[in-house]
């Protein structure tokens, strides 16, 4: 009598973001859900879905101190990803870290008015972008935009960078990461711009000072 094999593990991109959302926040109850408890709820697109439950807080124009938090678990987690790590591990104190249950709602809230376009347009197309040296490149691009993040008052173009680029990786989806890294680019090159900027407008006052003096 010969068994028969297991099926293969299907590469599922069938996910309905805007459903797994709004359930996280139905299973928080009144305590709200740890970040250990949410990892335990996501399946094999953990990467991308944490980065993205984690990068929608960071799309609220000039809030601080979340943001500053938040990107901090967004650079440990990228960064498994990009050294290849199959699920991503964090510290325990991390994993302690509570969502309330107030914020759990408002994130649902928020994914069901603004972000349903998602689950219609993202489809698995230029996978290149999105599977193996993509989720490389795709980590690359959200290290560097969340850097930008933890910068008072600049969270909110980063962070869509970070959503696209998350949701480039759950759905297999490339053009949505091509979409991602190009908004970080965009926007990392804007501010080292202004960087130089006042570097230089600073050194030419400085020049003038003893000019004036």
């Amino acid at each position: 009598m010969t068994s028969t094999p297991p099926a293969p593990k299907t590469d599922d991109v069938s996910h309905d973001l805007v459903r797994l959302l709004r359930r996280l926040a139905d299973d928080g109850g009144e305590s709200g859900l740890t970040l250990a408890e949410i990892r335990d709820r996501l399946d094999e697109r953990a990467y991308g879905l944490l980065i993205l439950l984690l990068s929608i807080p960071c799309l609220v124009p000039g809030l601080y101190g979340v943001p500053q938090v938040v990107g901090l678990v967004i650079i440990v987690i990228a960064a498994q990803l990009l050294l290849g790590r199959e699920e991503p591990w964090l510290p325990g104190w991390m994993l302690r870290l509570r969502a309330r249950q107030s914020w759990l709602n408002a994130m649902a809230d928020f994914s069901e008015q603004r972000l349903g376009w998602i689950d219609r347009l993202s489809r698995p197309r230029l996978l290149m972008f999105s599977t193996g040296f993509g989720e490389r490149l795709a980590a690359v691009f959200m290290i560097l935009a969340t850097l930008t993040i933890v910068l008072p008052l600049t969270n909110t173009i980063p962070s869509v960078a970070l959503a696209l680029l998350a949701v480039g990786l759950i759905q297999r989806d490339g053009l949505f990461v091509l979409g991602g890294c190009a908004i970080a680019t965009a926007w990392i090159g804007l501010l080292s711009a202004v960087g130089v900027g006042l570097l230089i407008g600073a050194d030419w006052a400085l020049r003038l000072l003893p000019g004036a003096a």
